[in-house]
């Protein structure tokens, strides 16, 4: 943290050696004056994106304190928007940069500095593919029940190649365009169906488009969390009110999804 606070703004602020990626998160009020660790951390990448932009609620428009505000250039920028859902760090970016490759991140991680230069080098291999940097495998019992999500292993073995692959956006995931179904941006179905599970959202949203859904082989270092950022988690209430089960469920019978293997 210290070494990224120090860091000068013409050095995070440059441009040289980009890739064409538009970095896409979004933040919450108990993390605002901490996220510019994670920007920082993005700016700092060995290859950095053209655009990072942070979706930040419409009410928090004039309380965007100034270690944010100074990091504002030709690739980072704050957005404001009336959603207020985890779903909007892709979904916003998604309708503003229809063409671009996206990719999403939390607000609460410092990324490696080698993050987006390894992701993208897995785009260059799977150019047609959703990658992520960790994902976990959807499973069923033996009378095919869904099982609780604590029961979905985590997964990093590339191997490993299945329609059951669940990328996980908080250590990267990377969406090329139209990766994702026509109604991804539905926020009436997002909030009937799965209102607290962007990832799920989002996976639905690629098994319906018949995309394919691939773990990272080169995958950089473990994002380390931001001290303090954790009081307030999203991931907390799905995993352990196992709400992910139910949205997954939902989605399932709404969409009448099924794996092929």
């Amino acid at each position: 943290m210290l070494r990224l606070k120090y860091t000068s703004l013409a050095q995070l602020k440059g441009n040289e050696n980009t890739i064409p990626v538009v970095v896409s998160l979004t933040t919450i009020p108990s993390r605002l004056t901490k996220v510019h660790i994670t920007i920082r951390s993005i700016l700092s990448q060995t290859a950095k994106p053209k655009k990072v932009v942070l979706w930040v609620h419409e009410s928090l428009r004039n309380q965007i304190p100034e270690s944010l505000e100074r990091l504002k250039g030709n690739i980072f920028e704050i957005a404001f928007t009336p959603l207020d859902c985890s779903h909007m760090k892709l979904i916003l970016s998604l309708q503003k940069y229809p063409d671009d490759i996206i990719i999403t991140s939390d607000d609460d991680l410092i990324y490696d500095t080698t993050w987006l230069e390894k992701l993208y080098g897995e785009h260059l291999k799977h150019q047609d593919c959703i990658i992520a940097n960790q994902t976990r495998v959807i499973t069923h019992g033996d009378d095919n029940t869904i099982l609780p999500y604590k029961q979905w292993p985590t997964n990093y073995d590339p191997d490993i190649k299945t329609d059951r692959i669940l990328p996980i956006g908080s250590a990267g995931a990377l969406y090329p365009p139209n990766s994702l179904f026509e109604k991804v941006t539905d926020m009436a179905l997002i909030e009937q169906l799965a209102p607290k599970a962007d990832d799920l959202w989002f996976k639905a949203m690629s098994l319906l488009q018949g995309t394919t859904s691939l773990q990272a082989e080169n995958r950089p270092k473990h994002p380390i969390p931001i001290m303090g950022s954790q009081t307030i988690s999203l991931k907390k209430q799905n995993i352990g009110k196992d709400l992910n089960r139910k949205q997954w469920q939902n989605l399932t019978a709404h969409f009448n999804l099924s794996f092929k293997e």
